[in-house]
């Protein structure tokens, strides 16, 4: 039970880091899905920069723990991109890493309100 519950919360913590990078690509004329990703996008860098652990990585290793499954420290994108992506990968570069997808995933949705509000400007001198 307790293994299930951890491969369930590092299923979703892969499904939130997937919509963390991509989502820009999917809220296009959403709104409030919009919103939520520039919360998340900004949630994402406060944790790989700051001090604060992901909750994610504290439940997954809580469960683990209780399985009887030796659970890692640090970083849930350090062990999860140490161990199947970059083996040798310092912590430093997935912290710059993320925060760059963050920031283009910033970029791209200030290039939309920009071209909205230029937009807005156009209806409003016609």
């Amino acid at each position: 039970m307790m293994t299930t519950a951890a491969i369930l919360i590092l299923l979703a913590h892969l499904i939130w880091i997937v919509l963390v990078i991509f989502g820009a690509l999917f809220t296009r004329g959403r709104p409030l899905w919009s919103v939520l990703h520039v919360l998340s996008l900004i949630w994402g860098v406060i944790t790989e920069a700051g001090p604060w652990p992901c909750p994610l990585t504290l439940a997954e290793q809580y469960f683990e723990v209780k399985a009887g499954m030796a659970a890692y420290q640090g970083s849930f994108l350090l062990h999860t991109l140490d161990a199947i992506l970059y083996p040798n990968t310092s912590p430093w570069v997935v912290t710059v890493v993320g925060v760059a997808v963050c920031a283009i995933n910033l970029a791209i949705y200030g290039w939309r309100f920009r071209k909205y509000l230029h937009r807005a400007s156009a209806r409003d001198a016609s």
